[in-house]
């Protein structure tokens, strides 16, 4: 027996990364608890690249809603770099606890992207 599976919502807006043809990751935007929040995969092939730092840059002229929000393991020092340079800036000095059912808790960071245009913030 067949069935379909959606998980679509008109609030979410998603978009697959494609490196040089070849589906690399993903980055998605969606409505929690009253926050438009922002979150992207890439595969780790294609770590190191700028390729999530250019898609994640290109999601952000599309997705033009401020603020955004996005949480990062604490531990994932990559994606934290990534956002920062998009122009995203950490707000959270306690690091938010969330759980998951394989790994247990997982510590993480809040960063917000404000109103404030990128070209105005100071260079890191």
């Amino acid at each position: 027996m067949s069935k379909t599976v959606t998980l679509s919502c008109s609030s979410n807006t998603k978009q697959a990364i494609v490196v040089d043809g070849h589906v690399a990751g993903n980055v998605v935007s969606w409505e929690q608890s009253g926050k438009r929040t922002v979150g992207y995969w890439i595969g780790s092939r294609h770590w190191g690249r700028g390729n999530a730092t250019k898609a994640l840059t290109l999601f952000l002229g599309r997705v033009t809603s401020r603020p955004l929000y996005a949480y990062v393991a604490v531990h994932n020092v990559g994606s934290i770099r990534v956002l920062e340079k998009c122009g995203f800036r950490r707000v959270q000095t306690q690091d938010v606890q969330s759980s998951t059912a394989d790994t247990g808790e997982v510590e993480e960071v809040m960063l917000i992207l404000d109103a404030t245009p990128v070209a105005t913030r100071p260079q890191r």
